[in-house]
């Protein structure tokens, strides 16, 4: 029995101890300065930078210029045919022979332009008409443009001129100036028309897919990390770190984007400290401990 009441009075004065020690330093904590000072958040400074302002597009290949080659009149023959799809032709090369049927005479159908022949109809013993297909299709001087759909909204912007960087399937990169913008628009689309000229080139083909930009200049502003910006149903949000190391939300207006940052047109200014990720896990007036994204603790 005394045994048992030293070993619970040793435990008592342990425990007491143990208090003893912990309660000095729990209530040290909430005044201590440099203690707890909430959830650490990486943050980056917002800077100033120029975005590229482009206009993406699509389209196909179509010759520049068409030439249309029919007899100059009705009750010919198809002879001979001396060209054919895929040739390229020179300004008065002949293209086929039509002669009369009642062996009255014949006469030379030539090119009016040169170029590449893209279709041909001219089949010996054929009657050649006027009113039917044409002999010859010609890509006059081979020189090919793009036909693209833009959306309506960029058309204002837009001027003969203008450079484009045009990525041809099965070709690679060629270059283009705007060379024709649509006066109308389609009514269930809401896109109109844009002719980009590319020139001449072998490698072209006529109905070829490309994709490609118009560049439209620079703009220079505020830029954050995309991952900065939280997208609500109609707005978009930043969460920036203010002085006292509290959470400020603000609606901001997001413009271009390039290699991972976005344009911030209002809302923010140079300098502040944006949340770079968690941002959706703090709300207005959090207080968090900010930790600059190049320092070495973010980078952990």
């Amino acid at each position: 029995m005394l045994i048992k009441l030293l070993v619970l009075q040793m435990s008592v004065a342990v425990v007491a101890t143990l208090v003893a020690a912990i309660m000095p330093t729990l209530a040290a904590e909430p005044s201590t300065p440099g203690q707890y000072a909430g959830a650490a958040v990486t943050v980056e400074k917002a800077k100033q930078r120029c975005f590229n302002e482009t206009i993406a597009f699509t389209g196909v290949l179509v010759p520049r210029e068409e030439v249309l080659v029919r007899p100059d009149r009705e009750g010919l023959q198809v002879a001979s045919v001396t060209a054919e799809v895929g040739d390229n032709v020179s300004n008065g090369q002949v293209l086929a022979q039509l002669a009369a049927a009642d062996g009255s005479g014949s006469t030379d159908v030539r090119a009016p332009s040169e170029g590449i022949i893209l279709k041909a109809s001219a089949v010996i013993g054929a009657m050649a008409s006027t009113r039917a297909d044409p002999l010859f299709q010609i890509v006059a001087r081979g020189e090919f443009e793009l036909l693209a759909q833009l959306s309506a909204k960029h058309l204002p912007s837009l001027t003969a001129g203008q450079s484009a960087t045009i990525n041809v399937i099965g070709v690679g990169e060629v270059g283009g100036k705007v060379r024709l913008i649509a006066a109308t628009v389609d009514g269930m689309t809401q896109t109109g028309q844009v002719r980009i000229f590319i020139g001449k080139d072998a490698r072209l083909r006529s109905g070829a897919f490309a994709r490609g930009v118009i560049s439209m200049g620079q703009k220079c502003g505020v830029a954050i990390p995309l991952s900065a910006v939280l997208y609500a149903a109609d707005s978009a949000i930043v969460a920036v770190v203010v002085g006292n190391e509290r959470i400020e939300t603000r609606q901001v207006t997001v413009g271009l984007m390039a290699e991972g940052e976005v344009e911030i047109r209002d809302g923010l200014a140079a300098g502040d400290l944006v949340v770079v990720r968690a941002g959706a896990f703090v709300r207005e007036g959090d207080r968090v401990r900010p930790v600059l994204a190049t320092s070495p603790a973010a980078k952990r």
